[in-house]
């Protein structure tokens, strides 16, 4: 092994660590919630027909294995690959750079623009679904450019395998894919029967959850996503919707970082051949991807950053004014990872809290004689306890914050629950035990989400137990429930409206 290679493997070394120690580090996020849960499920279940997820389904099904292997250290586990799926991310663009004719010093910096980015830092360190689509993207754009040079059929079908899984995983990937598709038949030396044919066997993976139950498919893909975020925020920070809030978040999250800096580089470059066209649409195509969804946020924007970067590589290097403001950007965006970091030594790592407040779950659940389902709004921290998740609540507090979005049929078919509906489908089909405390201070209208399940507990008779140390409530059945494993999700029947 070369000198170069060998320092090329100690970086690598070095940055996952890095991110291992800031997916140590980063709060617990609510919003990880229903990722634990699914891969979780996914183990034992089919997405959409048993249980709901409400993203396209790739990423539970290929963490599953994943869940299973780490066992009650599932939560901790799935942040880990996420932080190492960002150190490949940041492999990944460099190596786009260098198949896009930077040099090692330009690709180098490129690269590490993108590792600098908070976009790219937050989604690296917790459990959601940013890392996964990312990386394959990035490993997409590192092989369109070689293909823009050197066309190739295998190398066109790894690009629709690619593009297809990171939409499988994400839905907001479908946006370049579509852009790269479109490019491939205005130039066929892109070769776009072999795309097509790539494409085929993640999309064919979605189409065979979509089979098995298609209305729970239209509504956890394609109606929640579309309307829900909206129905939150305007209950309560409606200005989070307004154009002039969204374009003052875009600008926000992009100036945590070079990515702003890098935008107005490339905008500027007059480079129009027909690898900087293919970079551009790509960048544009990414940008329209993160603008979509209501309202904005940093990791929406991740979809534009690796073709953003190595795009960058090839603009001549900028005058020294740029390069300090770079370096200024690059501070800027490493600041709050930073803190995090900072804060986590000076107080604890909250995810080592994590796994200690699963222990003592478990214990919890042990002497309270608890064989599940658990029903709680924090799903991530139940894998813990070896105990089963009450399918109803798969989504976390996502679906339950909802008001109106299901009627109350296509709700038990479906297998979710909204906090509507809370009271009597969980005096129907009770949960052995009912935890609160995970949800923090998150808040829907007026009332603590975590306040209206712990009022449905304790109307029901629940016995409460504080968990000491944590901040968990067990509410435990006041005689052993009807069921020891949650209802599988159904298909409404063809009267059911939809």
């Amino acid at each position: 092994m070369s000198a170069t290679d060998r320092r090329a493997c100690w970086l690598a070394a070095a940055l996952a660590l890095a991110l291992t120690a800031l997916a140590f580090a980063r709060p617990i996020d609510h919003d990880e919630s229903q990722y634990v849960a699914a891969a979780e499920l996914a183990r034992h279940g089919l997405v959409y027909r048993d249980f709901a997820y409400l993203q396209t389904p790739l990423q539970p099904l290929l963490f599953a294995p994943l869940a299973a292997l780490f066992g009650r250290l599932a939560y901790p586990g799935l942040r880990l690959v996420n932080a190492l799926l960002g150190a490949a991310a940041i492999a990944l663009v460099h190596r786009g750079c260098r198949a896009a004719g930077a040099d090692r010093r330009a690709a180098s910096i490129a690269a590490g623009g993108f590792a600098c980015c908070d976009i790219f830092l937050f989604s690296a360190a917790v459990a959601r679904n940013d890392m996964l689509p990312a990386t394959l993207f990035a490993a997409a754009v590192a092989l369109m450019v070689r293909q823009a040079r050197d066309t190739r059929r295998a190398r066109a079908a790894a690009i629709g395998l690619l593009l297809s899984a990171a939409t499988a995983a994400k839905l907001s990937y479908a946006v370049p894919a579509i852009a790269y598709g479109g490019l491939a038949l205005a130039d066929r030396r892109h070769r776009p029967g072999w795309l097509m044919l790539g494409a085929l066997p993640p999309a064919l993976l979605v189409g065979w959850t979509w089979a098995s139950a298609p209305a729970a498919f239209a509504f956890d893909v394609l109606r929640f996503p579309a309307i829900a975020p909206e129905q939150f925020y305007a209950a309560g920070r409606a200005w989070k919707l307004a154009l002039w809030a969204r374009g003052f978040d875009t600008l926000k999250f992009l100036a945590l970082g070079p990515a702003l800096l890098a935008l107005v580089l490339v905008v500027r470059n007059r480079r129009r051949d027909a690898l900087a066209v293919m970079l551009d649409v790509m960048i544009l195509a990414g940008l329209i991807a993160a603008l979509l969804p209501a309202p904005t946020w940093r990791q929406y924007l991740l979809v534009m950053l690796p073709p953003l970067f190595v795009r960058l590589s090839l603009v001549p290097v900028p005058r020294w004014g740029v390069r300090r403001a770079g370096i200024v950007f690059a501070l800027a965006g490493l600041a709050p990872s930073i803190v995090t970091l900072a804060t986590a030594f000076a107080t604890g790592f909250p995810l080592v809290a994590a796994i200690r407040d699963g222990a003592a779950l478990d214990t919890a659940f042990d002497r309270a004689e608890v064989i599940g389902p658990v029903a709680t709004l924090s799903p991530q921290f139940v894998p813990a306890t070896g105990r089963p998740i009450d399918l109803r609540f798969a989504a976390g507090p996502f679906y339950y914050r909802s008001a109106g979005l299901l009627a109350p049929a296509e709700e038990r078919a479906f297998g979710l629950i909204s906090r509507a509906t809370a009271p009597g489908a969980l005096t129907a089909d009770p949960p052995a035990v009912i935890v609160t405390g995970g949800e923090g201070d998150w808040t829907s209208g007026d009332s603590r989400l975590d306040g209206s399940l712990a009022s449905i507990a304790r109307a029901a008779g629940y016995r409460a137990s504080a968990v000491p140390g944590t901040p968990f409530t067990l509410y435990v059945a006041p005689a052993p429930a009807a069921r020891t494993a949650p209802a599988e999700r159904h298909e409404p029947a063809a009267s059911t409206p939809r």
